[in-house]
């Protein structure tokens, strides 16, 4: 079988029952230990349900995500501008953002958009141009994650997203409990390696935390933003001006930046209407 992201030559790492049921083969890429299953037949049982039931780490998982996120934007982007929560589940990350203040749009074609209905990519005005893409949890999923992410791109140049990365020597499907062969839907583990090779292959630059937390971008930042020590990379000045800009950060964020969660209610209201 061919890797899915190089076109390369793989070999069978691993088998297992997937859905605890189908006997599945896991390739890895020769070139970059990317890991992929066989063609994926059984994606539609497995996404009968989009949020699975083992993943009870939603609630925390978003609000972790929150306070990263808006750490990043404010060192990295242009807060005042849109953005969009790519396959964003029920809403949960994107009703978050607003509240905090950034106006952050959310899709996904697979489940219900439960809290942040009418702030969906189709009621924004602009559907191109997205400042960021936020997109967690989600390239574990893609078949065919060039093509995939490349369509992602098309929404903006910026894709912050999480993916937990392989552990070094992994050999068995039991010694990482991200596989998750249950629910099927894990179907690309990837590398830091496999990352860099994405990056190249789309014109962008790979900035990443080395375990779970990474940026798509087509900008060359200063300062890799997920290493606190690279930030002393910046000019002096610079970094004095962004730690007075930022003294406030997630703690004071209300006080910094004015909540969406009223104007977005009289907007809802006057929808109902």
């Amino acid at each position: 079988m061919k890797s899915k992201i190089t076109g390369g030559q793989t070999e069978v790492v691993f088998n297992t029952k997937v859905l605890n049921k189908y006997d599945v083969k896991y390739y890895r890429c020769l070139e970059t230990g990317f890991i992929q299953t066989e063609d994926p037949f059984w994606l539609e049982e497995a996404y009968s349900t989009a949020i699975t039931k083992l993943d009870i780490g939603l609630v925390s998982r978003n609000e972790l995500l929150r306070n990263k996120t808006v750490k990043l934007l404010s060192d990295c982007f242009d807060g005042s501008k849109r953005f969009l929560d790519y396959a964003g589940g029920y809403g949960m990350f994107t009703r978050m953002m607003r509240d905090m203040g950034y106006d952050f749009y959310h899709h996904d074609i697979y489940c219900q958009n439960l809290f942040s209905e009418f702030f969906d990519l189709a009621n924004c005005k602009q559907q191109s141009d997205f400042e960021v893409v936020t997109a967690f949890e989600v390239f574990e999923h893609l078949a065919n994650p060039l093509e995939e992410i490349g369509a992602i791109l098309q929404f903006g140049n910026n894709i912050l997203f999480t993916t937990e990365l392989q552990p070094i020597g992994l050999e068995n499907i039991s010694d990482w409990w991200y596989v998750v062969p249950e629910t099927g839907q894990h179907i690309a583990l990837y590398t830091k390696k496999a990352l860099e090779y994405i990056a190249k292959q789309l014109g962008l630059h790979l900035l990443s935390d080395g375990i779970s937390m990474h940026l798509f971008t087509k900008e060359k930042l200063p300062f890799n933003p997920f290493v606190e020590k690279e930030r002393e990379k910046e000019p002096f000045l610079i970094r004095m001006m962004r730690r007075k800009l930022n003294r406030f950060d997630l703690k004071h964020s209300a006080q910094t930046r004015k909540s969406l969660l009223q104007d977005d209610f009289e907007y809802i209201k006057a929808k109902l209407h």
